[in-house]
Formats: structure tokens, C-alpha cells, sequence
């Protein structure tokens, strides 16, 4: 990796900061002074450090948005904006990807990661993954709805798909649901609720497996996991 691109990419500034700091002979690989922002190191074997200070590169990033509505999924798209136009540069240069999908018009939780290992085995059927949605709907939902829910249920398309777990918000609400499901197909929480002809009218992820939507994050807005949350996810 270029020494600059290594540098800005760990928070040492905008590339002009970064040219600054070379100059200054602030930036060594194994003790030899690197003033050239293209020169390439190995940062995961190459001594690294900053005016004195060791650096441990990291090749891996972990963000957790708040999705708003309004931007869809995805790395690059020709009409609308995308999670990752939300991205400070700093994180953008980690080329992060959306783990999943959620709809244009679905907020929530969104995790972001260039860790393609870790996106597999959230997103693979094989490892029954729970992923937790709060339902507005148009109507109330009965006690058939629920069972048949519960059950799995037969979409659009002829696929049935696996046991959901309903929970009410409260008894006084029935028009909101707490939905879990390990699936991800294409609008698959909308055409649930639309085969047993009701509307899905808002929808917001809460919950990846063990990862829970921080609440305190604002629309458009993300940070970096915690050690902790990392660590739950990659058990």
C-alpha cells in the first residue's frame, strides 16, 4: 500500500495533512524515514510509526449505520445516492460494502465492512442469522396472522419462507410488530405482511445476530464498531 493512502486511511488527515506530515520526515518504515507518499509498505509486516509513536495497521473496518430512508444499499448507483456516499473519506478509502440489503425506503441498521468473510456468514442462509425488524403496518394483526407467520408463509412467487417470530410492541398496538427473520429476500418483510393482505407502512431494522441498532445514532449517521460488538459477531 502508498505510504500516503496508508497514512490518511488510519485518520493522519486529508492527503495534503498527510503530504505535510512526510515532509516534516514524521513518518518511518523499520526506522528509514519515508518522505515519498508513493513509496509502498507492507503495513500488517513493516515497522510502522508516526513522529516516534507505533502504528498497528488494521486492514479491516466495522461501521454500524443508522440507514435513513431516501438512499439505497449499495456501493455505486446511477440515479439515487448510496449508504456509502455517506462514508467521511477516511472510511471511504477502506471500500466498505453494505453486509445485506435494506429497501430505498427502510432505515435502520446497516453494517458496513470490507471483511468479506464476515459478510458471508451474515448474509448465508446455511448459518441462520436473526434479523429483527419493527413493523408499522396499515392494519392490526389477529392471532391467525401471527400463527400463520410463525408457520412460514407462502409469497408472491410460490416461495414459503421459514418460521418468523411475531412479537407485539404492546397489547394496546397492534398495528406494531416486532419482526425476526433469517432470511433476506427480495421486499420479503413487505410481501409477509402483503399475503395476508396487509401493508407494511414503515419499516427499521433493530437487530443483526447479536448486534443491536444504537439508538443514540441519528439518521445518516455511523460509527466504528466497539471490540466488544466485533467480537460477539465474529463468534
Amino acid at each position: 500500500m502508498r505510504a500516503d493512502k496508508l497514512l490518511a486511511s488510519m485518520g493522519f488527515g486529508s492527503r495534503k495533512e498527510v503530504k505535510k506530515l512526510l515532509k516534516k520526515g514524521g513518518f518511518t518504515v523499520n526506522e528509514a524515514v519515508v518522505k515519498d507518499g508513493k513509496t509502498h509498505v507492507t503495513p500488517e509486516t513493516d515497522t510502522l510509526e508516526v513522529f516516534g509513536e507505533r502504528l498497528y495497521y488494521k486492514p479491516f473496518i466495522y461501521l454500524m449505520m443508522n440507514k435513513p430512508q431516501g438512499v439505497v444499499s449499495a456501493t455505486d448507483d446511477k440515479r439515487d445516492r448510496t449508504v456509502t456516499d455517506l462514508l467521511e473519506p477516511e472510511d471511504a478509502l477502506y471500500v466498505p460494502f453494505p453486509v445485506g440489503r435494506l429497501d430505498k425506503d427502510t432505515t435502520g441498521l446497516l453494517l458496513l465492512t470490507n471483511d468479506g468473510q464476515l459478510a458471508h456468514k451474515l448474509t448465508s442462509p446455511k448459518k441462520k442469522v436473526d434479523k429483527q425488524y419493527l413493523v408499522h403496518l396499515e392494519k392490526s394483526i389477529d392471532e391467525a396472522d401471527i400463527l400463520a407467520l410463525e408457520q412460514g408463509i407462502e409469497l408472491d412467487d410460490g416461495y414459503v419462507t421459514k418460521p418468523a417470530v411475531v412479537e407485539l410492541v404492546n397489547d394496546q398496538e397492534k398495528d406494531v410488530v416486532y419482526l425476526t427473520i433469517q432470511e433476506g429476500k427480495f421486499h420479503q418483510v413487505k410481501r409477509m405482511f402483503q399475503a395476508r393482505g396487509n401493508r407494511v407502512v414503515a419499516l427499521k431494522r433493530k437487530r443483526i445476530g447479536p448486534l443491536n441498532l444504537d439508538e443514540t445514532l441519528s439518521l445518516g449517521t455511523y460509527r466504528k464498531l466497539t471490540e466488544d460488538e466485533l467480537e460477539k459477531l465474529l463468534e
